[in-house]
């Protein structure tokens, strides 16, 4: 739910709100119109709405008035706003709420041109809460707003005589008093919605303590996340990630067992490509779900690639989608939901809401269906050089001020493994199919031992994460490690030549029956040793650098938790002393926040 509601939108009350106070000294309206120059409530609208840059209702084009951009929806997109809402005699309320229910659910035009006034949206009080910001959109009633003959408004002729002035004056006056009401009626309702009156409040306190500044509009997290993955470019990176997807495709195609005929649930699908091959693999049905504009492309993949009996491409939040009457459990989720530091973007939230709502819970398999989040120390120097120390000597000036606040934010970064100056500790491990959204949010203490052959400065903590897939869904025995993917490995080529055969069961050994066979497991890691993929490592670069040697100690506690600004980021705390026994001393507790996004 968006609250970007600037002090236009919530002065209007301001404006129109106070007709009480006006009477108690004495000022009639009618001596407010003579002091106002005759401003009607139409000159109102037009000056401060319709005249205003407005957005189209259905891409990024901002044109310089509500008529252009409503020109530009007919046009383009086949969209009439106004004949619309008269074709379907919509009043006010039913007028914005379609408006925000086209912004806010990105209907196409195709859907919009095909209401039909009976849509449950055009009831909803949700869709009177604006999508955009100081909308002028929802502050234009349109062209014909009048219901019927008899109540049309009076022409535009000179009266014929007093009576027929006096009945036009009672009709506009009319018309006057219920669009005020209608605003009036509106803006209270917004604010019950949303709580405003608080947030007028702090808007007011903020611009009389603070008037040189600008107030920040409130951010939306979703639409600014979902927004970002409507584009080519981050799918690209992330097919191209050689480690990721062959991981994915591995796991996938040589597992026919797990997936034919099974059906499938594709949490945040992007372009399809994991629906693909499930689908490819065997599945039955697959629901590919993504609330972004990629869908529409996914949709376009899947009929490309002769999938379209198998996969349903399904539009929207998985929080919100249904899937078909007859599908009662899914058999199998996959995703890849991973961030940066493994939780930052918290799509995990969402695929765990997924497996609570979907997924059939006696023998359902999440993919993946565990990872661990790795702890080390490393050196970092170069990385530490290029972001902090760059700026102590700019063309023999001093700019050390630059690089004050840089250390309080987790950079994302690659690292050789040489500089991993420490085994690396697990710092989390999450087991998808009993975590809960509430464990996202940990405190974990750590020990980590130096190792390096000589005295080392330590300049950061790195973090990456190991990722592992079970055809069972049960957790991986203890002491596994990840299959880490080197130069040259060859999983790329295995899998395509996997993905084109038909599956060829083997017979057990019978060498040793009594021998419980080993779980087959898929897995990869993010961390240094691994040819790097997309996701990098997060480095949390130190303030205070401090020297190691072998055997050096360094105990303390990491903190991770949602920021409160936006869902999205994480805020870190890293709690940490040394200890170096061979000098017998322990430093003082050092304490560091940071910030991911």
């Amino acid at each position: 739910m968006s609250l970007r509601l600037s002090s236009h939108f919530l002065d209007a009350g301001h404006e129109h709100g106070n007709e009480d106070d006006r009477e108690d000294e004495g000022i009639s309206s009618s001596e407010e119109e003579e002091e106002d120059g005759d401003l009607t409530w139409e000159d109102w609208v037009s000056d401060s709405a319709s005249k205003r840059p407005c957005k189209s209702l259905f891409d990024d084009t901002n044109l310089t008035s509500v008529e252009d951009i409503l020109m530009h929806d007919k046009t383009n997109h086949g969209f009439d706003l106004d004949a619309t809402c008269s074709r379907l005699h919509l009043d006010l309320h039913q007028r914005l709420r379609l408006i925000n229910w086209i912004r806010k659910e990105k209907v196409t035009p195709g859907q919009a041109n095909a209401v039909t006034g009976q849509e449950a949206a055009l009831k909803d009080d949700q869709y009177l809460i604006p999508v955009l910001e100081d909308d002028p959109l929802l502050q234009v009633t349109g062209d014909d707003q009048w219901s019927d003959e008899e109540d049309q408004p009076p022409s535009s002729k000179v009266p014929e005589d007093v009576a027929a002035a006096t009945r036009r004056i009672q009709a506009l006056e009319s018309k006057l008093q219920q669009a005020q009401q209608d605003l009036k009626d509106y803006r209270s309702l917004v604010k019950d919605k949303l709580n405003l009156s608080g947030l007028s409040d702090v808007l007011q306190e903020a611009s009389t303590s603070a008037p040189t500044h600008a107030a920040a509009p409130l951010r939306d997290d979703d639409s600014h996340y979902f927004q970002s993955y409507g584009e080519n470019d981050i799918h690209s990176i992330m097919i191209q990630d050689k480690v990721r997807t062959a991981s994915y495709a591995k796991f996938i195609l040589t597992n026919p067992d797990l997936f034919r005929d099974a059906t499938v649930l594709d949490v945040g699908c992007g372009t399809g490509i994991l629906s693909l091959f499930a689908a490819r693999s065997g599945a039955k049905r697959v629901f590919a779900v993504d609330a972004s504009d990629i869908a529409e492309k996914a949709e376009r993949i899947v009929k490309a690639n002769g999938f379209e009996q198998v996969i349903t491409v399904i539009r929207g939040k998985i929080e919100d989608v249904q899937l078909p009457d007859d599908v009662k459990h899914v058999d199998v989720i996959i995703s890849e939901w991973m961030g940066y530091a493994l939780l930052y973007e918290s799509m995990l939230d969402s695929v765990l809401r997924a497996r609570d709502r979907f997924l059939n819970p006696e023998t359902g398999v999440l993919a993946p269906s565990q990872c661990q989040m790795m702890f080390a120390l490393c050196d970092a120097a170069e990385i530490y050089k290029d972001r902090v120390g760059f700026w102590s000597d700019i063309y023999g000036f001093d700019l050390s001020p630059m690089g004050e606040d840089i250390c309080d934010e987790a950079f994302v970064d690659v690292v050789a493994g040489s500089t991993v100056a420490s085994q690396p500790v697990v710092l989390k491990d999450l087991y998808l199919k009993t975590i809960s959204t509430r464990q996202l949010d940990f405190s974990a203490p750590f020990t980590l031992t130096a190792n390096p052959d000589r005295k080392t400065k330590i300049h950061a903590f790195v973090l990456y994460f190991d990722t592992y897939f079970t055809v069972d869904g049960e957790p991986i025995p203890e002491g596994t490690e990840p299959y880490i993917v080197g130069e040259g490995d060859p999983i790329l080529a295995e899998v395509w030549q996997v993905g084109g055969k038909r599956h060829v069961s083997r017979r057990m050994s019978s060498v040793d029956p009594l021998r419980k066979p080993k779980p087959k497991i898929t897995s990869f890691s993010t961390g240094p040793a691994s040819v790097p993929t997309h996701w990098k490592q997060t480095l949390f670069l130190l303030k205070e650098p401090f020297v190691v040697r072998e055997g050096t100690v360094v105990q303390g506690t990491f903190k991770c938790k949602k920021r409160e600004s936006n869902s999205r980021e994480l805020d870190v705390e890293i709690h940490y002393c040394i200890k170096d026994e061979e000098a017998e001393k322990v430093s003082d507790l050092t304490v560091q926040i940071f910030t991911v996004r």
